[in-house]
Order: structure tokens, then sequence, then C-alpha cells
């Protein structure tokens, strides 16, 4: 099972920024499909299945590694770096990852 020492990031992660929208998005007038948000500064993203895919182009340009779904019900966070999911609602044990 992979492993992800990232996803300490979890434990201390920034406010999103703009919490009602993606910031590129809501600036050119463009729609998103979900949101992201980096656990690093709080930048709020859309995601891949978005146009813009604003949450991975922030990863590339600031190599911050972790995003957290800001959807609803979801609770699941993704390292872009070491292509891990941790989603809190499954049993996985995510060594390295301080979640206290």
């Amino acid at each position: 099972m992979p492993t992800c020492l990232h996803l300490d990031r979890l434990a201390y992660a920034a406010v999103a920024t703009t919490p009602g929208g993606c910031e590129e998005c809501l600036a050119i007038g463009q729609e998103w499909v979900h949101l992201r948000g980096c656990q690093t500064c709080g930048h709020v993203g859309c995601c891949d299945q978005s146009i813009g895919r604003h949450a991975r182009g922030h990863f590339q340009g600031t190599r911050h590694p972790v995003i957290r779904s800001l959807e609803g019900r979801e609770e699941w966070s993704y390292c872009f770096v070491d292509l891990v999911e941790y989603d809190p609602a499954e049993d996985w044990d995510r060594e390295g990852a301080d979640l206290g």
C-alpha cells in the first residue's frame, strides 16, 4: 500500500481563501465542476473535470502537495506528489499521516 508523508498537512490545513468558488474561475467568470482546497495555503481551485483544472495548476505552480475536497459530505484528500488519496471514511492505514 502506498504511503505519503505529505498527508500530515491535514492536521494543519490552511483556511480556504475563497470558499464560495474557484479563485481563477471567479476572476474570469468561468464555471467549475468541483472545488478543491490547498492544504498549504488555502487556495481554492477547480477539479480536473473542470475546464480550468485550477487546483492542479496551483500545484504545478507552487508545488503545494495536498488538496482536500470542498464538496459537501466528501472528506477525502489527495497528494499530487505521491499520487495518494486519503479518505477517512475508509479503513486505510496511512503511515506517516498525523490526523490527530
